[in-house]
């Protein structure tokens, strides 16, 4: 909403940020959880296909809209999008499975390891300078991720294993974004890889027989493919307004989600252990960004 002239805004772009990011982190939770409610009732690949088909549609008509459509990618950075797309489908795939099979919030707790893994891989593989402060910090957040899959558990099994290898897909994903020109337009590259799971997960198909869907679990796919898109647009919207050190730890909001979400539809509840892994997590996470947001301003 625009304020009057001469009238003073009453958000500022750090918490319009803030907005943005816990709408986009609450948008992917519910997508989640809607992909979560159908319960398996419907094919793996067959779901993929139909909430890709929407998802992309409503995509490309954002790119339309905003005029993107014919941005002209440079050569290079085809290359990544295809290697960014493959690690996309490879961690939606695990991320998927694990969904499935574990609780709600314990995969998003997983999830939230990312700003701790891209650092230590961007650090390892890029070159990127990383202090001692963050490395310790990044240890320290593994330590709680220990406490989530406790390995010496009952709970520990196949699932918590897809659960990190799309950690680790995503975390490629991420740096292979980095790579890339900031002339290729972000929806753009969200749109390459919902098409290539879409793609992917079509041919998939021909090897399973495809169900017919109930009311219920079309407004499912139907919620789903809508929440995806409004997370992708609000994600991309966040990175228009605000601090990034700013608006990013509020990423963390999606435990809050995940937890509400879990316990209203699914009856879920986290460990004590498992949040308190979850809290260590997102302490590091915050930590990482207080840390380099200090380093950015003394350069």
């Amino acid at each position: 909403m625009k304020c009057d002239p001469g009238e003073e805004d009453p958000l500022t772009d750090n918490a319009r940020g803030a907005v943005l990011m816990m709408i986009s982190m609450l948008a992917f939770t519910v997508n989640d959880a809607c992909i979560k409610a159908t319960q398996g009732a419907i094919p793996f690949f067959q779901l993929l296909v139909l909430r890709g088909v929407l998802s992309s549609l409503l995509i490309a008509l954002a790119l339309w809209w905003l005029g993107q459509w014919r941005v002209p990618v440079p050569s290079p950075d085809r290359r990544w999008i295809a290697l960014r797309s493959l690690l996309e489908i490879m961690a939606t795939m695990f991320f998927l499975t694990a969904l499935f099979n574990m609780p709600l919030a314990n995969v998003i707790a997983l999830l939230q390891l990312l700003p701790l893994t891209v650092t230590l891989a961007g650090s390892v593989l890029l070159g990127e300078p990383i202090g001692w402060r963050r490395m310790v910090a990044i240890l320290i957040g593994f330590c709680g991720m220990l406490l989530i899959i406790r390995p010496d558990s009952g709970g520990f099994n196949v699932y918590t294993v897809y659960a990190l290898l799309a950690v680790v897909c995503i975390t490629f994903r991420d740096l292979s974004t980095r790579r890339m020109s900031p002339k290729v337009p972000s929806l753009a590259i969200t749109f390459a890889s919902s098409a290539g799971l879409t793609v992917i997960a079509a041919i998939a198909t021909l090897g399973e027989s495809w169900v017919h869907l109930d009311l219920h679990q079309t407004g499912l796919i139907v919620l789903s493919a809508m929440f995806i898109f409004a997370g992708y647009c609000s994600s991309v919207m966040v990175m228009r307004v605000g601090e990034l050190s700013v608006v990013t730890p509020y990423r963390y909001t999606s435990l809050l989600w995940a937890l509400l979400l879990g316990w209203l539809l699914f009856d879920e509840w986290p460990t004590l252990l498992t949040l308190l892994g979850a809290a260590i997590i997102a302490a590091t996470g915050c930590y990482m960004l207080y840390r380099e947001a200090q380093s950015n301003d003394t350069t």
